[in-house]
């Protein structure tokens, strides 16, 4: 029941909220948040770094993927145009003849992030384990 203040002639309710008790308990969450802040660690997070593989590959498949998202398939100096259907099927013929080849992705800036995982994805279900992205470091 709300508290009956008397002025004067008439009885009248107060409707008003007590701030008080709300102040006192942020000042007091305050405190503590400001005394134990300084005793958290921050956490470490071990990035991946990227360097030089041991022994390098002894073939380079290149992928390419162009603006219109077509693909062609690079190797040595051979390109050749291919479509997602067929390009695993390519990639690994051409893996058979040696047994450290890898294979990289490489697109237009403006190809949809799908394209690049879609052609991934074909690569992972074909059975090719060594698939990296090229990557055009800024000047």
């Amino acid at each position: 029941m709300a508290a009956v203040v008397s002025r004067g002639r008439g009885r009248r309710t107060i409707n008003e909220i007590n701030m008080v008790p709300f102040i006192d308990v942020m000042l007091v969450l305050l405190i503590i948040f400001m005394v134990t802040a300084p005793l958290i660690a921050p956490s470490v997070i071990d990035l991946p770094s990227v360097g030089k593989a041991a022994k390098q590959p002894d073939q380079v498949i290149q992928i390419l993927i162009s603006k219109d998202e077509t693909l062609e398939m690079k190797l040595k100096d051979k390109t050749s145009s291919v479509n997602l259907k067929t390009m695993a099927t390519l990639v690994k013929a051409a893996q058979a003849g040696t047994a450290n080849s890898a294979v990289v992705i490489s697109a237009d800036k403006n190809v949809k992030y799908e394209s690049v995982v879609k052609v991934m994805d074909s690569l992972q279900r074909a059975g090719v384990t060594r698939v990296g992205l090229s990557v055009q470091l800024s000047p």
